[in-house]
């Protein structure tokens, strides 16, 4: 977000920690439920999880990915608003994308070794509800794109070899928000957008006391239409 903090603050202020959306289906690769043979006929949390995952399965039966799916598990969230999907994974400390990791060595020291390996892909019920197959298939290849990177390099980023990796796969390297915002706030200068917001904040309500990063501009705080 490209917003200064007003003047006067730190930086050291306590930040309120966000509890993750619940996720209400978890599912194992063993555990698997039948497939739904059109994306169409997905209408229970047990169909997205089963057709995601064969589709998943069928990329990564190719020769362009290189994953395996017996240590992803999978999850429905109806509570997450704006993502379509994530992949929640554990944070190992050391880790950077490009340079291999030793899992090994990684398990040897973790608390829980048989789990520290595991991710799970989490799909958003009102995203897949709202997403064409195209769309829906092309969310799943950029988190399998995560998958991969997690696997290889123990973390995962937006950076510049996740976009080769997404320009092979013919995938987004961001996924669409589902949920329109109902703020946007736009340097006052250039216009550009620097931020939006879901619902009413201190950001919306003081954008006066900020500037832009871009031009160290005022901020114009604008409603999105039909919100």
């Amino acid at each position: 977000m490209n917003v200064r903090r007003p003047a006067g603050a730190t930086g050291t202020e306590p930040l309120k920690r966000r509890l993750p959306p619940r996720e209400d289906t978890v599912t194992a690769e063993e555990n698997a439920p039948p497939t739904p043979a059109a994306f169409g006929s997905v209408s229970t949390h047990e169909d997205l999880v089963a057709w995601s995952r064969g589709y998943a399965r069928s990329v990564a039966d190719g020769d362009e990915l290189s994953v395996d799916l017996s240590l992803v598990d999978w999850a429905v969230s109806t509570r997450a608003k704006r993502r379509a999907a994530a992949v929640k994974r554990p944070r190992i400390p050391g880790t950077e994308v490009g340079k291999p990791i030793d899992w090994d060595s990684v398990a040897a020291a973790a608390e829980s070794p048989e789990t520290v390996r595991r991710c799970t892909v989490s799909l958003t019920w009102e995203a897949a509800a709202a997403f064409s197959r195209a769309e829906w298939t092309a969310t799943l290849r950029h988190e399998l794109i995560h998958v991969e990177q997690f696997q290889r390099y123990g973390t995962t980023d937006h950076g510049p070899t996740f976009e080769r990796r997404a320009a092979t796969l013919d995938a987004p390297v961001r996924c669409r928000r589902f949920a329109t915002p109902k703020y946007r706030l736009r340097c006052a200068d250039c216009e550009e957008v620097v931020a939006r917001r879901y619902r009413d904040c201190k950001l919306v309500r003081e954008h006066d006391r900020y500037r832009s990063s871009c031009c160290a501009a005022a901020l114009r705080c604008e409603r999105v239409r039909n919100q």
